[in-house]
């Protein structure tokens, strides 16, 4: 057995999915490396995660992911767990922390374009469940961004489902630069 090395505290499980899958594709094998990506169950819980990983002596580096719109989550954790979070706005960076613009899917989306997304729904067999959605009353007027944001997260399971899909789907030159940079640093 490989012994832990460094823990990447991620927001949820598609977050650890994503995350993952890219290191897959890149040909690492984080277990092997002595890496764990460890799901926090929303980002509100890590100043309990960064207690257990981190101080008193962060023996065991700490990396992670989140959504930028919870930076001051993130840092108001990471301090109360000991670590020293500059005031800076790179100091998260700086520490192994990279934020996600809205969140990791809105990232992968982006990255793959909503042609692309739709087409890996289809290719997932789920074509038919997206356009439900998108014809029914209340979505009609919604952009097709803004369905397929509510398509993915609508049902348990299919966050983490097509956060692998959508890594699988993506050129790596088109990965999101935060998961790039989160697996950089592990």
């Amino acid at each position: 057995m490989v012994a832990l090395r460094v823990v990447v505290l991620v927001e949820g499980h598609s977050d650890r999915v994503a995350v993952q899958t890219l290191a897959r594709r890149l040909g690492r094998d984080l277990a092997a490396e002595g890496a764990e990506i460890v799901p926090m169950d929303g980002v509100t819980n890590i100043r309990a995660f960064a207690a257990r990983y981190g101080p008193p002596g962060l023996d065991l580096p700490m990396r992670g992911l989140y959504d930028a719109p919870q930076e001051g989550y993130v840092r108001r954790g990471l301090a109360a767990a000991g670590l020293d979070v500059a005031l800076e706005p790179d100091g998260l960076t700086a520490l192994g922390f990279f934020g996600c613009s809205a969140d990791l899917e809105d990232e992968l989306m982006r990255a793959l374009g909503t042609d692309a997304v739709e087409e890996v729904i289809e290719a997932a067999g789920e074509g038919r469940s997206r356009r439900l959605l998108a014809g029914m009353p209340a979505q009609r007027d919604w952009t097709r961004e803004e369905v397929l944001r509510r398509f993915v997260g609508s049902q348990s399971g299919r966050k983490a489902r097509y956060a692998e899909l959508l890594v699988d789907a993506l050129p790596v030159a088109d990965v999101p630069l935060p998961l790039l940079s989160v697996l950089a640093r592990v």
